[in-house]
């Protein structure tokens, strides 16, 4: 059976946040595939993490600058490794290479650490982000290197992806789209009509800087407008770790009711009317606003949610960035059965055009099968990685030693 060594820049919480659920459908995926799967980790373990033994994946707790990790990965001989974010790459792709020089090595982004950094900044300014900001970006340099390093990137977004390749110059080699894979029974729910939902939701982990934006924005400026035209309605607000600041937020006199941690997002999102998800800043493609098109919600976004996520057809509810026409938006898709049920429908469809199982899987599939049988030539035609790999192993070989040896 094949090996595959997962190192994990947490432990996956599938019901935290969008990255939980996809590091799962990862897993099954290679499972799928006969793969037998290590998760390894130096995050420390949380209450909501998955059982990984229940599900036949092996858990491991690593150590960051160790050598033990050596002496674990050289007894492992895995034939793939993924590493999930670049900075595990950064902290454990030398010694991966050293150990096992023919193990493929995956790096999966999530999303690009760089733009979400770059967009949150250039918001706190008051401007939009430009090629200039990534260009010089510390953080663009680290993480496009790794993508370098590693012989394929899963890209969630192709949005990112054209970034990639028109900015940085990755080659089309080095980069697979692979979004959310769902399967038909997720595909094809049985949900609620007009007449059995209420209320308004948003949803997202609050550690995750663009949605406790989301919310303040929510409460400062966009509910009080929708409240007042629609002051029967409630936002009832949901997402893990909930900080003192947020819950502070609860006002149960203007419905705005913070709920934190829910144990099962999709029956929330069913039983709302509509899904507000005002992002002005972020990366990747958004967890919240699949479920939306799954549970036929429809969604209010701006670009920044909506992105890498369209269709050839409309968006399931609406795309705006000014608070009055996100208001509008918001309450017209509530008020009006007709527009709703419009919009409601466009949800699975757009869902089943974008993250099909069963196509996702055959294209990741013959890519890896490619790669495999290839493994030499790519990483041969690799110069940029292989430069990369030579000055970075070094570099960071001494680094770690180094802080290894004051540890002790």
């Amino acid at each position: 059976m094949k090996k595959l060594l997962i190192i994990g820049y947490v432990w996956p919480e599938p019901n935290s946040s969008a990255a939980g659920s996809r590091m799962m459908q990862l897993i099954h995926y290679f499972q799928q595939q006969d793969y037998q799967i290590t998760f390894a980790s130096p995050a420390q373990v949380t209450e909501h993490m998955v059982d990984l033994s229940a599900l036949a994946v092996v858990q491991q707790t690593i150590a960051l600058n160790c050598r033990s990790f050596d002496d674990f990965i050289t007894e492992l001989q895995p034939d793939m490794v993924m590493f999930d974010r670049f900075m595990m790459e950064e902290q454990f792709g030398w010694r991966v290479s050293e150990q096992c020089p023919q193990a493929i090595k995956l790096l999966d982004t999530e999303d690009l650490f760089c733009l979400r950094h770059a967009r949150h900044d250039a918001f706190k300014q008051h401007r939009e982000v430009t090629d200039i900001d990534l260009l010089q970006s510390d953080m663009a340099k680290r993480e496009v290197a790794a993508i370098f390093r590693c012989d394929l990137s899963l890209m969630i977004s192709t949005v990112e992806i054209a970034l990639l390749k028109r900015l940085f110059k990755v080659d089309e080699s080095l980069v697979h789209h692979c979004a959310f894979m769902l399967s038909e029974q997720a595909l094809s729910k049985n949900n609620p009509n007009y007449e059995d939902r209420s209320n308004f939701m948003a949803i997202g982990n609050f550690r995750h800087a663009p949605n406790w934006d989301a919310v303040l924005w929510l409460k400062q400026q966009i509910w009080p407008l929708i409240r007042k035209q629609i002051p029967e309605a409630e936002l009832h607000i949901y997402g893990a770790y909930p900080p003192p600041k947020a819950t502070a937020l609860h006002d149960e006199k203007s419905g705005f009711l913070v709920k934190g941690w829910v144990d099962d997002a999709i029956i929330a999102m069913q039983q709302a009317k509509v899904c507000l998800a005002p992002l002005r800043f972020g990366a990747g493609i958004k967890g919240k606003l699949a479920e939306a098109m799954l549970c036929a919600t429809p969604s209010i976004t701006t670009d920044i949610g909506s992105e890498g996520m369209q269709t050839h057809l409309p968006w399931a509810g609406a795309v705006a960035n000014d608070v009055q026409s996100f208001v509008e938006q918001a309450v017209t898709h509530y008020q009006d059965k007709s527009v709703w049920l419009s919009a409601s429908e466009l949800g699975p469809q757009n869902a089943k055009l974008q993250f099909k199982q069963q196509k996702i899987y055959a294209t990741l599939t013959e890519r890896l099968q490619v790669l495999t049988e290839n493994l030499s030539t790519h990483r041969e035609r690799n110069f940029i990685g292989s430069m990369l790999n030579h000055h970075h192993h070094k570099s960071t070989k001494y680094m770690a030693q180094w802080i290894e040896a004051k540890n002790k």
